[in-house]
């Protein structure tokens, strides 16, 4: 018999909805699904559960307590709650590393704040970069992963840059960064979704992918040419691409709605609003980020801290519901990949 899945939920920034959203999100979830263990301030998730009259439940907590200097007060992000986000989400990637990774199969962190990071004088773009840094990985990515309730229909959406300003975007896309990112997107299929023989669509940069040149060079001088050797590279998958991305997102769009329509596997997008904005309009409530690279399972909601309806009982908690049934599905299909691997190397040896 295989242990159960063991994750670690953060609580993210105590002054927005991540209290809410996580109590909410386990009081519909069956406790026998995984084995969860809390990480946060304790007096101030009671403080949450009592002011909005949600159930606790009986789940263990790793508490992370407050300097004697620091307050939280709901709805004000400030230095407090993000050193406070900060420290819990050390906790626990932590507590995840632990035992050579064994005690616990991943992470579901609430939003954090970047600003109220900054404020606290962490200087992170956000939780990916602290939990790639903590782990010591220099290979991940930002995968968004979101699955249609009408249809069952799994859109995957890899950026290639991330929390960069567009005028950067031309010079940080390269083929090293190209290749590091598709590597990622197929190691990720074939692990975390079982996908053998992928189907991926490349977007394009420019409108048109460029035009043949007519607007914009990068698609002719370098992203077209790099194309052709992933083909020659993979030639177990399909790659589409440059796709032109006014037109990339028709096709996920009808499989979102449509039934038995066919889409690809993933998408690699080129830059933040060209992947995210389609992502959000599709499944605002649904999207899950997914962190990809790291020696543990990492997903979180694809929404913010919402500060403004912080403590008022109304924030949906359908994202972190995705975000803790994907880190089960994940890590049960890692099982499922690993066990296989014992099994073949048993059989050659």
């Amino acid at each position: 018999m295989h242990k159960p899945i063991k994750l670690l939920v953060t609580m993210g920034d105590m002054a927005g909805i991540g209290p809410e959203v996580v109590l909410k999100a386990l009081s519909l979830i069956p406790e026998t699904s995984a084995q969860i263990t809390l990480v946060g301030n304790q007096q101030q998730l009671i403080h949450t559960s009592q002011r909005l009259q949600l159930p606790l439940g009986d789940y263990t907590m790793i508490d992370v307590p407050l300097n004697a200097e620091q307050t939280i007060q709901l709805g004000q992000g400030n230095a407090s709650s993000g050193d406070l986000s900060f420290r819990s989400l050390q906790t626990a990637i932590n507590a995840c590393l632990q035992d050579s990774g064994t005690a616990y199969d991943g992470i579901v962190t609430a939003p954090i704040a970047k600003s109220a990071w900054l404020a606290a004088g962490h200087h992170y773009p956000g939780q990916t970069e602290l939990l790639a840094e903590m782990a010591g990985v220099d290979r991940f990515g930002m995968l968004f992963v979101a699955r249609s309730p009408s249809t069952q229909w799994t859109l995957r959406t890899l950026l290639a840059t991330t929390h960069i300003p567009l005028r950067q975007v031309p010079e940080a896309l390269t083929p090293e960064v190209m290749t590091l990112k598709l590597e990622l997107l197929l190691e990720c299929l074939a692990q975390d979704f079982g996908v053998q023989q992928p189907r991926v669509a490349i977007a394009g940069l420019n409108p048109h992918s460029g035009e043949q040149g007519q607007l914009g060079r990068e698609e002719v001088d370098w992203l077209i040419p790099w194309l052709q050797h992933q083909r020659q590279r993979f030639p177990h998958a399909t790659f589409d691409g440059p796709v032109p991305p006014d037109t990339l997102w028709v096709t996920p769009a009808k499989a979102w709605h449509e039934p038995k329509r066919q889409a690809h596997h993933g998408y690699l997008a080129l830059y933040h609003d060209q992947g995210l904005i389609p992502v959000k309009m599709l499944a605002f409530d649904q999207a899950v980020n997914t962190t990809i690279g790291l020696p543990f399972i990492r997903t979180s909601p694809d929404h913010g801290t919402a500060f403004d309806i912080a403590g008022q009982g109304i924030a949906r908690p359908d994202s972190m519901i995705a975000a803790i049934q994907l880190a089960i599905d994940l890590a049960t299909q890692r099982r499922v990949v690993r066990d296989a691997r014992v099994v073949a190397d048993v059989q050659s040896t």
